[in-house]
């Protein structure tokens, strides 16, 4: 099963050549989500040769331009490649108004369900397989960080407990294999912990932006095997960061050790630092979290199962 993260922009307030404002995206087995929808977003997935048809659901942040900006292109370009699904969009409770208000002012051709929900902290999307939480951020509007959790997978399966148990090679071994029960011709009763291995996690994706720090976001981003989380300052502009209600990529670093993530990838970057002065953000971010690095506009990343 896939899980890829594309990084579609990284900067912040503004965009800037070869650094298209902030938005990422999930493609996990035929199913694309998008975080934020900056300017540019449409340009990224043009170049990374992404579908964008196949977006089942987009998750904003927040209402400031440099994560919405985006939005109006894409919802008009969904008209035109013959989408049918409906398009999911959750966000700040504002977030209707704006996409029922830009509608209106361009008189939009619109030729799919376009089904709005406010994302109030907690798990807003629930399958089978997945879960995508909303937890609260704390910026100057109302904003939320979002983490994609797959569900635990069935444990390794030991063919050789199943045959100690009877349980003849064939479909039932594969309805054990599922995390279902079996009935054998005796009316004995076989249950998936009896031949397989403790439940196997799945993978996580956590995306934080255009928030002070708190040490109550770590938990919400627990184990994530990519963060990415806004760094848009050094340590030497706290106090800029702390009046903005940002946080420095020190502070991102403290999250990520806090929230114990396989690796973060810095990202929403002022727009005063280039490109070779976003080294001193990684340098400071390292030494509090070894494993960051800064996130660059089409970076591709896999996520593993764990077995």
């Amino acid at each position: 099963m896939n899980f890829e993260v594309f990084v579609l922009g990284t900067s912040g307030m503004m965009p800037l050549p070869g650094r298209f404002l902030t938005s990422a995206l999930v493609r996990r087995e035929g199913e694309l989500f998008l975080f934020d929808c900056g300017e540019g977003t449409q340009i990224s997935l043009k170049m990374l040769n992404i579908k964008w048809k196949k977006i089942s659901a987009i998750f904003i942040s927040h209402m400031h331009a440099d994560h919405v900006t985006g939005l109006p292109g894409m919802l008009m370009l969904s008209s035109q490649v013959d989408r049918s699904d409906p398009l999911y969009i959750y966000g700040p409770a504002k977030l209707a108004d704006y996409i029922h208000q830009t509608r209106k002012l361009l008189d939009m051709y619109i030729n799919y369900e376009i089904i709005v929900k406010t994302a109030e902290p907690g798990i807003i999307v629930e399958t089978d397989e997945y879960t995508v939480e909303a937890f609260p951020l704390y910026h100057t509007k109302p904003c939320v960080g979002y983490t994609m959790r797959e569900k635990k997978r069935p444990g390794v399966f030991y063919p050789q407990k199943a045959i100690e148990l009877s349980v003849p090679k064939g479909p039932l071994w594969s309805t054990l294999q599922q995390g279902e029960k079996v009935v054998l011709e005796d009316n004995t009763i076989v249950t998936p912990e009896m031949v397989l291995g403790s439940p196997r996690d799945g993978r996580t994706f956590s995306y934080v932006t255009d928030t002070l720090y708190s040490p109550t976001i770590a938990p919400y981003v627990k184990e994530a095997d990519l963060l990415l989380c806004e760094g848009m300052f050094d340590n030497s502009l706290l106090e800029s960061a702390i009046e903005k209600k940002h946080m420095t990529s020190t502070q991102a670093a403290q999250i990520a050790k806090e929230g114990e993530v396989k690796k973060m990838g810095l990202f929403h970057y002022s727009p005063r630092y280039t490109n070779k002065e976003l080294k001193l953000l990684r340098k400071e971010a390292q030494e509090v979290f070894p494993d960051t690095f800064l996130a660059q506009d089409r970076d591709h990343f896999t996520l593993e199962l764990k077995e």
